[in-house]
């Protein structure tokens, strides 16, 4: 159990967020304590939330940020899968 002494703003204030929110004070106040905790953790890197580094890159020779090397590299796996399925 956990007691709390607020100014009348302070209560206004919570009034008017539990209204809107359409929520108790106990589940208002979790939901906030529950973020102010998420916001302390430290921050995964955009490679971490997304599972790491990619494991499935097309690798060739050449330089890959060049549009007709990546066309042309594709083109070329594309069509070893094709022949690699047509194999009995």
């Amino acid at each position: 159990m956990l007691n709390i002494t607020l100014t009348d703003e302070a209560e206004k204030y919570l009034v008017e967020i539990l209204a809107q929110e359409k929520t108790t004070s106990s589940e208002l106040l979790q939901q906030l304590l529950h973020q102010h905790w998420q916001s302390l953790q430290p921050r995964k890197t955009f490679l971490e939330r997304r599972g790491g580094h990619p494991q499935h890159l097309l690798n060739g020779p050449g330089d890959l940020s060049d549009r007709d090397v990546r066309k042309q590299i594709i083109a070329e796996h594309i069509k070893q899968r094709h022949e690699h399925r047509q194999e009995p």
